[in-house]
Order: C-alpha cells, then structure tokens, then sequence
C-alpha cells in the first residue's frame, strides 16, 4: 500500500480543521496542477482539455476536466463528497462567566457523538469577517492551532450512574472553559481576543474590528496511522475529508481523455440545504455553464454517472448484531457499496453494477452495505444530487468505526482501494 497516500491525507486533515479550510487546501493542489480557477460572477472562457475549478461560500468546490469530447456527447464522470463534518459552533454572543471561568456558547452541528468531546484539548478555527480601517468589509481564516479550551467532565464521584447512563444537555454541560477571569461583570469580549488572534496570524492585514464569524472547535490531537501493524487510520473528520482528499487525487492522476467532475459540498450533515450545500443549485449552475443549452444539458446528464463518496459503518465487533449479518463491511476489504430500499441512497442496482465492474478492473475488492431492517438509515448527497440533476448516482465509501466522534477509525489499506476505483471510474 502507498503509505504516502495515508501520510498526505492525514496532514490535509491536520491542515483542515473547519469547511473553508479544507476547500482553501483543495484549491491549491488544483493551482499547483494547472487547473485554473473560475469565479462565478465573472463570463468563462473554457477550452477542450482545459482544466478548472469554482468555489462558493469558501466552503465548497467543484473542480473539472473538459476531454476530448463535448459533455453532451460522453458526459461527465462525477464525483461527490462533503467538507463537514459534525462538531460544536461557537454561538454569535458566545461569552458567560459561571463560578469566575470564562466560557463560550456552542450549539451541535450535524449528529455529533457527543461524550468524546469532553476532556479534550480544543482549538479554534473557522472564518472572520471584519471591517478595516477605511471601513471595508474583509473576511480570513482563522486557526488557533494551540489548544485553548477544554470541556471537562463531571467527576464519577459526583455522578455515580456516569458509566450506566448519562445524559447530555448541550445548552448547560457544552460550554467549553477558556480561562479563569475575575470579571463577572464585563469578561473581555471574545471579538476582541479573536481580532488580537488575527492580527498576531495575519501582521499585514489591516483589521480594524470582527464583525462576524463561523467558528467551531476542534480536537488538537493530530491524526495518526495507529496499529501493531499499522492498520487503521485514526482522526478527527475522515467522514468525510477522507473522501474529499481522496477523491482529489484520483482526479488530479488520472488521464484527461475523458470529462470528470469532483464537487465538494458544505452542509451535508445538516441536510445539505443552502446554495452551497448539495441540494442547492451550485452543481447544477456550474454543468448549465458547460453545456450550451438544455438540450445539451439533459444529453449530458443522461450519459454521466455519479459516485457519491461517503464513509460506511464498518462491523463493530463489539456491537456486530447492530448489522445485518450478511452486510456487515470490515476495514481494509475494500470499499462498501451502499444501498437502501427506501431511497436514504442513491444505489440501484445498475450503478452498483458499474462499481463492482469498476473494481475488477482495478484489483480492488469490494463490499456491501445495507442497515438493519429494524433500524433508520442515514443519508448522503447521493439521493439529493441524483434528484437535482438526474444523473445516475452510486453511494459508496470506505468503512468506518465510530463515525460522528470526535475521533474515528478506518482501515489504512482501504485509501488506495478507493483511489484505484475512483481513478478507474473517471476514465471509463
């Protein structure tokens, strides 16, 4: 297996704490290839053979190749992933002072796990937007790095049912501890502590006061490959910054023969409804400006395919009768088709069909998915986007342990898989 695979997913998702920060280190890949970047407000000038990529919101990305061929006569071969992943946003008003610590107010983002957030060393990340000293409006990423907050549990001795059952409040036991003040009163103001922080990342910026931001905290422990052997990789968002990253480099290596497609978007775990979420128009606009008109379109789509890439539950063997017995995927055997009678994917049975074909090619192995009949089954921007734009759409992955922690668990051998296969199925 290529362990420099592993080793440069794993420092994206170092480098990738928040949405714009991932989508910002997707884009400069993309530069140093010769893809050139577009912007949506302005007229596009796009060529056969010409490589491309757009972005919106900062927080998601579509990048493309135009082959040989006009998209109305070969389509596209697409690719899809998210950029979030569940964590805790830090509210507009964050500040309260309880027993002299200064704390901050979060809410959930997506469906997070959690208990693994608590006793963590936590850092900062996300985008400011601010005002300068001619009173224009800027905005800039933002990373702590260090960690500068930490949300402690309660002592056993004071919750003697901890280990039995334990219930969490997110709005009284989330708020993280950033230091002790003795300001009840009129605690320093988090804008001002962020501003300080920026001017200190960013010396040359001129940055006069924070208007807004996007926040989130984040884990500080850097991803590891962990393992007697090696076997897993362990971090925090590989649902679903594995796939974005992996995706990227399936698309950067292979050939430009054919026209290929990788769109990343933001607010999947929240149900992916904004205009740069899946089931928003971002994907749709950027394909109506390849096409000349809508009967290009529509052939376009129908000779394109999809693969939403998104991460699966792996068989737990400590909880192996939460899964169909006939189902029940393992790390490092290969990425997982998933399918789902009522629709929560996008698979039927001629584009799992197409994988499985897809996978031989490439010597890679593959595997089946399907939840529990007695049990509800998540989604991806599989069913979303096929139902936007009517491409015919696959939802698969690699398997996963703990996915929505604050740290999860995949299979080390389980990357190069999934590049293989996604390589392949862009130039098929």
């Amino acid at each position: 297996m290529d362990s420099n695979l592993n080793s440069s997913l794993l420092d994206f998702i170092q480098r990738s704490p928040t949405p714009f920060h991932a989508t910002d280190n997707l884009r400069s890949p993309l530069l140093d290839a010769g893809f050139e970047e577009l912007h949506e407000a302005e007229r596009w000038q796009t060529v056969t053979g010409g490589r491309y990529f757009v972005t919106r919101n900062g927080s998601s990305l579509v990048a493309f190749t135009l082959g040989e061929q006009p998209p109305s006569e070969h389509g596209f071969r697409m690719a899809g992933a998210h950029t979030d992943s569940p964590c805790l946003h830090i509210k507009p008003q964050p500040v309260t002072v309880q027993q002299g610590y200064y704390q901050l107010g979060v809410e959930v983002y997506g469906g997070a796990l959690l208990n693994p957030w608590f006793d963590r060393d936590l850092s900062i990340a996300g985008r400011v937007s601010y005002q300068d000293s001619s009173k224009k409006l800027g905005h800039v990423l933002v990373d702590f790095k260090q960690a500068v907050a930490s949300i402690p549990s309660l002592a056993i001795h004071l919750d003697r049912d901890a280990n039995k059952s334990r219930s969490i409040n997110a709005q009284k036991h989330l708020p993280p501890i950033l230091m002790q003040t003795d300001e009840e009163g009129s605690p320093p103001g988090f804008r001002k502590l962020l501003r300080d922080t920026v001017r200190k990342q960013h010396p040359r910026l001129d940055i006069e006061e924070v208007l807004e931001f996007e926040l989130s905290l984040y884990d500080c422990q850097p991803p590891a490959q962990i393992g007697l052997n090696g076997d897993f990789l362990a971090a925090a968002r590989l649902d679903n910054l594995l796939s974005c990253y992996i995706g990227l480099r399936a698309l950067l290596d292979s050939d430009n023969s054919r026209s290929k497609l990788l769109v990343c978007n933001d607010h999947e775990e929240v149900g992916s409804t904004s205009a740069c979420g899946a089931d928003g128009p971002f994907l749709k606009s950027v394909l109506q400006r390849l096409c000349s008109d809508s009967e290009s379109m529509a052939r376009c789509i129908d000779r394109s395919w999809m693969v939403s890439v998104d991460n699966a539950h792996g068989i737990h063997p400590n909880y192996a009768d939460k899964h169909d017995g006939n189902h029940g995927p393992l790390l490092n055997h290969g990425p997982v088709i998933k399918t789902n009678a009522s629709q929560r994917y996008a698979t039927n049975s001629e584009t799992a069909a197409l994988f499985r074909l897809l996978c031989e090619r490439a010597g890679v192995p593959v595997q089946s998915f399907v939840v529990r009949s007695d049990m509800a089954c998540g989604s991806t921007i599989g069913p979303v986007t096929a139902s936007n734009i009517g491409v015919r759409t696959l939802d698969a992955g690699v398997p996963t342990f703990a996915m929505h922690s604050i740290r999860e668990l995949a299979g080390s051998q389980d990357t190069e898989y999934l590049y293989k296969a996604l390589k392949e199925f862009f130039v098929y």
